[in-house]
C-alpha cells in the first residue's frame, strides 16, 4: 500500500486542481459602450505607438512573445535613444546629419509582442508567387520599385510614393511610422470614418450593406465596406490599384484586405488585418496591432506635398552632379558626418 500512496495522492491533487480551475470564473469579455444609435462605440484617438516590427526576427522561430530579458534589452535601447534625443547640443561622440533633429522621430513604447504578423506562425510574410515576384522586378523598366534612397535620380519615379507625399497605402497608414502616429475613428449612423495622420488619409466606410464600387474603379486606398459582427467592426476593402501593397510587395486586382476593430477595454483597441491576394502571396497573412486610447492626442493636418520641395531639388541637384561627372545615388546614411568636423 505504501507504494500506491504517492500515486493516489497525485491523482487527488490533480483532481482537486481541475475542480478548482473549473470553479474559477472565466474572464468576462469587455462590453464596449454604445453610441446613441446602438452601435458599439470605438471612437477616439488611437495612435499607433506600440513599437513592434512587422516581421519577426527569424531566430525567434514561432515564439510570438519576447522574454523578460529581451524586453529589458529593448527598454535599455529605448532609454539610450531618449537620452540622445534630449541632447541640447551635439556631443563629440554624436554624428550630425542633414535629417531633422532626432527628437522629431517618435519611437513608440516597447511591446512584448515579437512581430505585427501573427499568421503564419513564424511571424513573417509568406513567399511571393511567381507573378508577385515578376511584378516587383518589372517596375521602372526592370529596376524594381522606387526607394527613399534610390540608386539613381533620373525621374520622380525613382523615389517611392511615400517620399513623393502620395500615400503610405491602407495597411501602412494604420501602423507605426517615423512620426505622426495618429489614427482617429469617428462614427455616425450608418458610417465609420478613419483618419490617418501620416499623409492625411481619410476613409469614409459605409455600413449600410451597399455593394462595392465597380471593379474598374481602383484607388490607392481601395474601396471599403463595413459591418458589425457582435462588438467587432469588420471592414472589407477591394479595388486596390497596383501602386501600393504591404510587406515589400504590391496588391493585384485580386487583393482583399479584411480588418477587424474590437474594443477590448476602456482604453484598448485590438486591430487585426488579413491580406488575401492569391496573385501576389502564396497564402493569406494576418497582422495584429494593439492600440491605446490617448484622449490628449490631436491629429493635425499633415500638409506633406505643400512643403515637399524634395522632388525639384533632388532632380536639379542630380543634373548638376551629372554635369560634374559624379554619381547621383542617394546615400542612405543621409550624409552623416562626425561632429568633430573631420571630413
Amino acid at each position: 500500500m505504501r507504494r500506491l500512496l504517492p500515486a493516489v495522492s497525485f491523482v487527488s491533487i490533480a483532481a482537486a486542481a481541475l475542480l478548482a480551475q473549473s470553479a474559477a470564473p472565466a474572464k468576462k469579455a469587455y462590453t464596449p459602450p454604445k453610441t446613441s444609435w446602438g452601435d458599439p462605440d470605438i471612437q477616439g484617438e488611437w495612435p499607433a505607438t506600440a513599437n513592434i516590427p512587422l516581421q519577426r526576427p527569424a531566430a525567434l522561430g514561432e515564439r510570438a512573445s519576447l522574454t523578460d530579458e529581451e524586453v529589458a534589452q529593448r527598454e535599455k535601447q529605448a532609454q539610450n535613444t531618449a537620452e540622445s534625443d534630449s541632447e541640447e547640443f551635439v556631443s563629440s561622440s554624436t554624428s550630425v546629419t542633414i535629417n531633422p533633429p532626432s527628437y522629431w522621430v517618435e519611437h513608440g513604447a516597447v511591446n512584448r509582442q515579437a512581430s505585427l504578423i501573427v499568421d503564419p506562425k513564424n511571424g513573417r510574410t509568406p513567399p511571393l508567387t511567381s507573378a508577385g515576384q515578376a511584378y516587383v522586378k518589372s517596375l521602372r523598366g526592370g529596376l524594381g520599385p522606387g526607394s527613399h534612397f534610390p540608386e539613381k535620380v533620373d525621374s520622380w519615379e525613382d523615389f517611392d510614393i511615400y517620399s513623393r507625399c502620395i500615400t503610405r497605402g491602407l495597411m501602412s497608414s494604420m501602423l507605426p511610422t517615423l512620426y505622426n502616429f495618429g489614427n482617429q475613428i469617428i462614427q455616425a449612423p450608418g458610417v465609420v470614418v478613419i483618419r490617418n495622420e501620416m499623409i492625411h488619409e481619410t476613409r469614409v466606410i459605409p455600413l449600410d450593406g451597399r455593394p462595392h464600387a465597380g471593379k474598374d474603379i481602383k484607388t490607392y486606398m481601395g474601396d471599403s465596406r463595413g459591418h458589425w459582427e457582435g462588438n467587432t467592426l469588420v471592414v472589407e476593402t477591394v479595388n486596390f490599384n497596383d501602386k501600393t501593397g504591404a510587406g515589400g510587395a504590391f496588391f493585384s486586382d485580386a487583393a482583399k484586405l479584411t480588418e477587424r476593430f474590437t474594443r477590448t477595454g476602456p482604453q484598448e483597441l485590438a486591430y487585426e488585418a488579413t491580406v488575401d491576394d492569391p496573385k501576389t502571396w502564396t497564402r493569406p497573412w494576418t497582422i495584429h496591432m494593439p492600440y491605446k486610447m490617448d484622449k490628449s492626442y490631436i491629429v493635425y493636418e499633415y500638409a506633406c506635398h505643400e512643403g515637399n520641395y524634395m522632388m525639384l531639388d533632388a532632380l536639379t541637384a542630380a543634373r548638376q552632379l551629372e554635369g560634374q561627372g559624379k554619381d547621383t545615388k542617394v546615400s542612405n546614411d543621409n550624409f552623416v558626418r562626425p561632429a568633430t568636423g573631420s571630413k
